[in-house]
């Protein structure tokens, strides 16, 4: 019996004709790829110790993107060193990477993963997208590419889905229907800067990305998020890898189970770190640089903590050194208290959470208004008129927390994106009118 091909295209247009039938197949590729990613089954196999920091490095941006994995550990699986003999990698190449198609790597960078993965794809550069979208992503990564609701060409620009620590549902549902409707990913393909264009008939603009290509768009949508803030720490790069953490999922609490961990910040996210940590360490050291954390947390958060038994808060308290070797850290050194008093701790992990900075530095000379934090204006604070989530330019639209005066929730961002479609369909509509706002120099 002969199997069925169906191309491509042909496949998208029956899933959207066909609604009832179309509704029960994405069903079904929906459950396949939760099931994939729950048992690792179809994804590259990742060959090294666990707790190295490039095998966390790879996993972490597999983890992120909703993508299936395996590790196998050298020093437990008997599999990992049959693979290591096999293709006679010395162990100062490890991590090494074996791709579904066969293709091995060593100690890969994430584009050279993300290309063997085909996350990563060549952007057409006779094409004109609907719509250009820089998200969602985790702070400071680089953009991907999406369609638009109608399988017209667009573009999305972000890197990595910031539903890590979701249910793996939601991820294996939104990348599903993202593909149903056309979907172009390049993950991650960084976008460096955005420029009005002559070029196109309508009008529109133009994204230039870090590997020299460049995207023509009639529309965009900037949803690049926000990057964590680090503290000053002398030598803090050394354990970023394997030690130093911007926020608490399941994989970070995996690997420090059972342990003492050190949790910098003061702000709703730390309390809400330090609660979840609570429940799979044996002690978290809140480390908190004001007076109490009343000022800046939530008062739920406030007593939560201080309920919970292994939960320590040292005020007025902040790091002063980090102590290890080849990555993994070691001990943690702070000064704090009424006194001042130095203190030394045999800590391994480290997580920071001192709150985000707007990733829109990629925005410079774009004419983009933003406000004096950086943050991206939009609505009647740019122009009188203007969409809720429009800019200070027509046909560029900010959702999320890069917008100004967003709540920097999850769920609000996720109203703001289906926002946004209705305002990109309306500016789409009459896009007979070329957006004539010309850029100021910032």
């Amino acid at each position: 019996m002969e199997a069925l091909v169906i191309p491509p295209d042909q496949l998208r247009a029956l899933l959207i004709a066909e609604a009832e039938s179309g509704e029960r197949i994405m069903r079904a590729l929906i459950l396949r790829r939760v099931g994939l990613l729950e048992t690792g089954a179809g994804g590259p196999v990742i060959v090294g110790r666990r707790g190295n920091g490039d095998v966390l490095r790879l996993e972490g941006f597999l983890r992120r993107n909703g993508h299936p994995r395996q590790v196998l550990d050298p020093e437990a699986d008997p599999e990992a060193n049959a693979l290591i003999e096999r293709f006679h990698i010395d162990p100062g190449q490890l991590p090494m990477v074996l791709c579904p198609n066969g293709q091995l790597l060593r100690n890969p960078s994430e584009y050279e993963l993300a290309r063997c993965i085909r996350l990563v794809r060549p952007v057409d550069p006779a094409r004109i997208y609907d719509v250009a979208m820089s998200g969602p992503a985790l702070p400071a990564s680089p953009p991907r590419f999406m369609p638009d609701r109608k399988g017209c060409p667009s573009l999305c620009s972000t890197a990595a889905h910031s539903a890590a620590r979701r249910a793996p549902r939601l991820m294996a549902r939104a990348y599903n229907q993202a593909q149903k409707f056309g979907v172009e990913m390049a993950i991650p393909d960084e976008v460096i800067g955005l420029d009005h264009s002559d070029d196109l008939a309508m009008g529109g603009f133009v994204l230039n990305l870090c590997n020299g290509e460049r995207v023509s768009t009639r529309s965009a949508v900037i949803a690049s998020g926000a990057r964590y803030r680090r503290p000053a720490i002398e030598g803090l790069e050394l354990f970023e890898d394997a030690s130093v953490h911007y926020w608490a999922s399941p994989l970070e609490a995996k690997l420090c189970a059972g342990q003492e961990v050190a949790l910098v910040g003061a702000g709703n996210s730390a309390g809400q770190a330090a609660v979840y940590l609570s429940s799979q360490v044996s002690k978290v050291w809140l480390l908190v640089r004001g007076s109490d954390l009343a000022t800046s947390m939530s008062r739920y958060l406030v007593d939560r903590i201080a309920g919970l038994s292994n939960v320590e808060v040292l005020t007025r308290t902040t790091v002063t050194g980090l102590d290890g070797r080849d990555g993994k850290l070691e001990g943690i050194r702070w000064r704090g208290g009424a006194s001042r008093q130095d203190v030394h701790r045999p800590i391994q992990h480290l997580f920071l959470l001192i709150g985000a900075e707007p990733n829109t530095n990629w925005l410079s000379g774009s004419g983009v208004e933003l406000d004096a934090k950086g943050f991206v204006s939009t609505g009647a604070d740019t122009a009188k008129g203007r969409h809720p989530l429009e800019t200070s330019r027509r046909g560029i639209f900010a959702i999320g927390d890069v917008r100004s005066g967003s709540v920097k929730r999850v769920a609000a961002a996720v109203g703001e994106g289906a926002q946004v479609v209705a305002a990109l369909h309306s500016f789409l509509g009459g896009s007979s009118t070329r957006p004539t706002d010309s850029p100021s120099v910032q």
